[in-house]
């Protein structure tokens, strides 16, 4: 049963931002980008809060602002080793059974977005759960550098199991299209399996670590969700954050 005292949500964080440099430490009115995605997490109110960071700075941060925090090896290659690692260090007693892993660069998320996400694995033959919303102009849809969740959702179906994920929509692909949002919910040992795998074809070929898991037969529950969250990769994302959550 999935509940809050065995659901831990870990948020990677690293500094070495190419487009952005200090990303997790940006201001956004007046708070570290970090600190507003730990307190969406905190805020959705499925368990315990965890930020992966890979610099001392980054974990100092967030524990002056009252998060906990855990340094990982910087030279971890993505966010799944990352969050591997720390909850390997926080809890080898294996008291933590579903784990979300929430990007560090959504401080607008919906904490409803971050339920929705966990509650995907209610299904016991999913192995992960994801979220994407509905891609509603014909530019998103033609847009590369958005990823689209291939599944059977509809306005009557919130939740459907992946058939792929794709960077370029091929005349196979029906509307509705639905727009991918990286939030993922693993059970643990789903995700302790999935880092140890070795890059698929697929993945290195779109650059997309969720065909890792495809590829390798997990089955990803896609659950819809109203909204896209702004990620912030860009000085321009970074003063549209905070114009966002100056409305907010």
């Amino acid at each position: 049963m999935i509940d809050n005292q065995n659901t831990i949500v870990v948020i990677p964080a690293r500094m070495a931002s190419t487009r952005l440099p200090g990303k997790p430490l940006a201001d956004i009115n007046g708070l570290p980008m970090i600190v507003h995605c730990w307190k969406r997490a905190v805020e959705a109110g499925i368990g315990q809060v965890l930020v992966a960071a890979a610099e001392s700075e980054i974990a100092a941060v967030v524990r002056a602002h009252g998060g906990d925090a855990i340094v990982t090896n910087p030279a971890l290659p993505s966010g799944s080793d990352r969050i591997a690692e720390a909850l390997s260090l926080r809890d080898p007693q294996r008291r933590f059974q579903f784990v979300v892993n929430l990007q560090g660069d959504l401080p607008t998320i919906d904490s409803l977005a971050i339920r929705r996400c966990l509650a995907g694995l209610v299904n016991e033959t999913a192995d992960i759960s994801t979220i994407a919303a509905l891609i509603e102009t014909a530019d998103d849809a033609a847009n590369p550098n958005i990823v689209k969740a291939i599944a059977p959702l509809s306005d009557q179906r919130e939740v459907a199991f992946a058939r792929d994920f794709v960077r370029q929509l091929e005349p196979e692909h029906q509307p509705p299209h639905w727009h991918h949002i990286g939030l993922y919910a693993y059970r643990r040992q789903v995700l302790e399996r999935f880092v140890a795998l070795p890059v698929s074809p697929r993945e290195a070929a779109r650059k997309l670590e969720q065909m890792r898991a495809m590829d390798n037969g997990m089955r990803i529950a896609v659950v819809r969700v109203d909204s896209v969250p702004l990620g912030v990769d860009t000085p321009q994302d970074l003063e549209a954050a905070r114009r966002l959550l100056r409305k907010s």
